[in-house]
């Protein structure tokens, strides 16, 4: 299943808008890309003009990974549980939505409530999976897998999530020129 764009059409820019803006606006347009972590737009304001939007992503992304391990790990914190019943923001509410975590039976829910719980308690932040074009299985299925792995591997898995996650972010909020 195929997520809806998360930006009305009013919501999407150029990438030669983001290339010509100044820094508050570019943070403001960009900084919600990475989960509550707007420090990553503001360190890669600098690197303007981008060529291309896989430029703008790989900058962002490589941001983040070269930031101190305490800001890294801000970051994974940033991100909510899947299936929670707490405040998300909208773009993680439609991400979630999209592939059914709003639809899920009581046991289900339990048994994903369950298993972030022990994620969290392992790892030391939530699970982070990028939803887009899976379902509730897949996402049973993933941290039922990935909560039995090394420190060192769920880190770097969950980067590589929050890399594809901010990959859809930008496709989403930038227009093809």
């Amino acid at each position: 299943m195929e997520d809806e764009p998360l930006n009305t059409p009013a919501d999407i820019v150029t990438l030669e808008q983001i290339n010509s803006m100044g820094q508050p606006e570019f943070v403001e347009s960009l900084g919600g890309i990475f989960e509550h972590s707007p420090w990553v737009a503001e360190g890669a304001y600098s690197e303007r003009p981008f060529e291309s939007v896989q430029q703008l992503h790989d900058t962002m992304v490589e941001t983040a990974r070269k930031a101190d391990r305490s800001q890294v790990l801000a970051l994974l914190r940033a991100h909510p549980d899947l299936a929670t019943r707490l405040q998300v923001t909208p773009l993680s509410a439609a991400e979630q939505q999209g592939a059914g975590l709003d639809r899920l039976t009581p046991e289900e829910f339990k048994q994903l409530t369950e298993l972030n719980a022990a994620y969290t308690g392992k790892f030391q932040f939530p699970f982070i999976l990028a939803v887009r074009g899976k379902n509730k299985d897949d996402i049973i299925n993933a941290i039922r897998e990935r909560v039995d792995r090394s420190l060192q591997e769920e880190w770097d898995q969950a980067l590589q999530e929050i890399g594809k996650i901010t990959r859809f972010r930008l496709e989403d909020l930038l227009a093809e020129e």
